[in-house]
């Protein structure tokens, strides 16, 4: 059932995933770990299709979600460490049309840190609108922001791949999926998309949409989504053409995994996850590539928003574009509002349960996607189940002021 290979000094890692399977309602999954570059766990099992019992194999793949955004925001500090974006100017300076409705003081910065006020787009949008990147520009030159950018932020949950992915293409003259693949992925070796060939689709892994569980009490984000179509949570999953939902124009569609969506549509497994940020957690380049000098590591390792988050509806943190350590334990949905790291990670989660991060200090990198998606805003106890179990493979504790911060 579990294929792959785990070195010893990480055998709570495979203790773990195998209680995924177990006991956790995990169906089909991979993980990664890797240290300078190195895989010391790499993992994957189950069943990819339910339905027609498909297994997962070592080159199974998956939607990621939001561990997209992570692939995007580093496209964005490519660019910026090659000096053709400055992340403190305007966005209209590079892409004049979105200078107006109050957004021509808007930077670069604010994009990457959830503070522009534009989580959702408040046009309606027809269906398929996900798959129509003109269109979706279009829509964001003319909205208006939702606050005073720069005052406050909330996650831009899938506005953030065409916000900067845009500027991606305005800056390199390339689409967002190609710069990812011409520039990090095929440099690096990586199963990783952003617009996925079609070659590729006999291997993905068809997502199991989250049923909520006798017992379990709902995250607030997921309430308002259910219950206030006009909050911000209910826009996103209402006004999003359908992607948001199961079904023919949703995100398991061929015409999904085609598209190029920069916030929730890129397809990898743990191998792709993990590699990607294997150079992140080792200075910025690995075995001869290069992708980003030490300011970036130094935008992406510090915390530039943090308190209350206007769309997720819990305290979050980000970095110029990452996700950093968020414990909300003590709140009611408990760790399926977290993302508990060391204090020096970043990276990003997403929906139903995946994960891609850098412990720089460490120089670890780890990927975690599955098909079965868990219910809560960002992990769940199977994904931080083992991100648990790898820093402790590392030698921290528990009460370890390094960790669970």
């Amino acid at each position: 059932m579990i294929g792959g290979s785990c070195a010893e000094g990480f055998s709570r890692v495979r203790e773990e995933f195998e209680r995924n399977f177990a006991d956790r309602g995990e169906v089909g999954a991979s993980v990664c770990v890797m240290i300078d570059g190195e895989p010391v766990v790499d993992l994957w099992g189950g069943v990819a299709d339910r339905e027609t019992g498909r297994p997962w194999e070592q080159d199974t793949a998956s939607v990621i979600f939001s561990c997209t955004k992570g692939a995007t925001a580093l496209c964005a500090h490519v660019l910026a460490s090659r000096g053709q974006l400055d992340l403190a100017a305007p966005v209209a300076r590079y892409w004049p049309e979105f200078g107006q409705s109050g957004k021509e003081d808007i930077t670069v910065g604010m994009l990457l840190t959830h503070q522009s006020g534009l989580p959702v787009i408040s046009t309606p949008l027809p269906d398929c609108a996900f798959f129509d990147w003109d269109r979706m520009i279009a829509a964001l030159e003319v909205e208006k922001p939702a606050w005073e950018p720069g005052s406050r932020h909330g996650y831009h949950a899938l506005t953030f791949g065409w916000l900067v992915g845009e500027l991606v293409r305005r800056v390199s003259g390339r689409s967002l999926g190609e710069f990812f693949q011409q520039e990090v992925a095929e440099p690096l070796g990586l199963d990783f998309w952003i617009g996925c060939p079609e070659e590729v689709e006999p291997r993905l892994a068809p997502m199991i949409f989250p049923e909520p569980r006798e017992g379990d009490e709902p995250s607030l984000f997921m309430t308002m989504a259910a219950t206030k179509p006009e909050s911000i949570p209910g826009q996103i999953f209402a006004n999003s053409g359908g992607y948001m939902l199961p079904g023919p124009t949703g995100f398991d569609s061929r015409e999904a995994h085609a598209a190029e969506i920069g916030a929730a549509g890129g397809i990898s497994n743990a191998r792709g996850l993990a590699g990607m940020y294997a150079p992140l957690a080792c200075g910025g380049g690995l075995a001869g590539v290069e992708l980003v000098d030490r300011r970036a590591l130094t935008r992406m390792t510090t915390t530039m928003s943090a308190g209350h988050d206007e769309t997720l509806l819990i305290g979050s943190r980000f970095s110029a574009g990452f996700f950093r350590s968020i414990d909300n334990r003590h709140r009611p949905y408990g760790l399926r509002d977290s993302v508990i790291l060391s204090q020096d990670a970043f990276g990003h989660p997403g929906f139903g349960g995946s994960i891609g991060f850098a412990s720089p200090a460490d120089r670890m990198s780890f990927g975690y996607t599955m098909n079965n998606m868990g219910p809560g805003t960002l992990l769940n106890e199977r994904g931080q189940s083992l991100v648990d179990a790898v820093y402790r493979s590392l030698g921290y504790t528990d009460d370890s002021a390094e960790v669970w911060c």
